[in-house]
């Protein structure tokens, strides 16, 4: 029997399909090259990670114009349709959360790098979200994954024993900091590994 009793998921990437690229390719007319230089280069994801870290949208958006004035258009771009890079749920993974919702054996959160300013739509657009006993999001907490700050901060709010717990990423930095204070990790590639990599620890649905 397993001593498993709780199950964190990242959402970006696990449950949640977003990519800039989708808005980005609309801009540039497909020159997937001018997409990957922009997001490189200028819209990065250091630069992003900021606001899920809780600097605010605005404050960022203006940094940034300030050092690339002729990127101006672009850079607004970013944050206006922010909600266009939300690909959708990522079907397979939301199948396997209902089966451990419905199999009622684990408590089930989230733990995500995400800006407080952006979730609230993730929150109206995926009635899954409404599924976890609680979700921590960075923006709100103003530190990220993979500090070990956020990892505290989900552990203690919600009583969570690490040892009995496990934490589900597809960014490996952020699996092996939630490993280092004794959460045992998953690092998500797909749903069917992992629902394999679950029910090797014994976690039943």
């Amino acid at each position: 029997m397993s001593t498993i009793n709780t199950i964190i998921f990242d959402l970006g990437g696990v449950l949640i399909d977003w990519n800039p690229k989708y808005v980005y390719r609309e801009v540039f007319d497909g020159d997937e090259e001018k997409v990957d230089w922009f997001l490189n280069e200028i819209c990065t994801m250091d630069w992003n990670v900021a606001h899920d870290a809780g600097r605010s949208l605005k404050d960022g958006t203006e940094l940034l114009i300030k050092q690339y004035p002729q990127y101006e258009a672009w850079i607004r771009i970013y944050y206006d349709r922010w909600a266009d890079m939300l690909g959708g749920p990522i079907k397979d993974t939301v199948d396997v959360l209902n089966k451990l919702k419905k199999a009622n054996n684990t408590q089930l959160y989230a733990l995500t790098n995400w800006s407080a300013e952006t979730f609230p739509v993730a929150l109206e657009r995926y009635s899954f979200l409404h599924d976890f006993k609680g979700i921590v999001v960075s923006g709100t907490e103003k530190t990220r994954k993979p500090f070990a700050k956020i990892y505290e901060i989900i552990l203690d709010r919600y009583t969570i024993t690490p040892e009995k717990a496990v934490f589900i990423d597809d960014n490996l930095d952020n699996v092996k900091a939630a490993q280092s204070i004794g959460i045992i990790g998953i690092h998500f590639r797909n749903a069917q590994q992992l629902a394999q990599e679950l029910n090797r620890l014994g976690v039943q649905f």
